[in-house]
């Protein structure tokens, strides 16, 4: 790890700028490889998540491991992940515009230093909170978009493909896509048994 990622993963470890800090049990900073060409952004740290300071551990993540195991990637190898917030909100509620806005340079500072080929929006809360505070993931997943010179992706959220089988269909079609534009843009090899 590089001492400018190190000095950034201290500063969030010890944040206090907004009120979820005295909420928090750890900060869920951020996890994977960084070096990755692919990185995975969600919303904010649950329960499993707070307890073990570490992002997508508990049934959205084990979900999560599964589906990028099928497209032949792993957060040792292949993907960071990260969220809009990196301490969890009371309740598992989504976060406030504030939290978010008070968090989000510390995501800015990941991408540029991770510096992804590829963006995975993991439903709505990072779809806003990284693109358009409007905007709608049924209306737009599926579809690449451009940030700030990166290609992204939004898709559902793991969680709720837990609550809504019926959008599994639709993810796995999103995820495809991922693994197409990899053998594009890193590895035109790179191997999945399903795609």
């Amino acid at each position: 790890m590089n001492i400018e990622f190190e000095l950034l993963v201290d500063r969030a470890l010890t944040c206090k700028k907004c009120h979820l800090s005295a909420t928090r049990t750890n900060v869920a900073f951020g996890d994977g490889y960084i070096n990755a060409d692919i990185m995975c952004i969600g919303e904010g740290p649950g329960f499993y998540e707070d307890q073990k300071g570490l992002p997508f551990v508990g049934k959205s993540g084990q979900l999560l491991d599964k589906i990028l195991g099928v497209c032949g990637f792993t957060r040792k190898d292949h993907v960071y992940i990260a969220n809009i917030v990196k301490c969890r909100p009371p309740d598992n509620r989504t976060p406030t515009p504030e939290e978010r806005e008070v968090c989000i340079p510390y995501l800015h500072k990941q991408i540029e230093l991770i510096n992804p080929k590829i963006i995975i929006l993991l439903g709505a809360t990072a779809l806003q909170g990284l693109i358009d505070p409007n905007a709608r993931i049924t209306r737009l997943r599926g579809e690449w978009m451009e940030w700030q010179g990166r290609i992204v992706m939004p898709t559902f959220h793991p969680s709720a493909l837990l609550r809504n089988q019926k959008l599994k269909y639709d993810a796995w079609e999103d995820f495809k896509k991922v693994v197409m534009k990899y053998r594009e843009l890193v590895d035109p090899d790179h191997k999945s048994d399903h795609i």
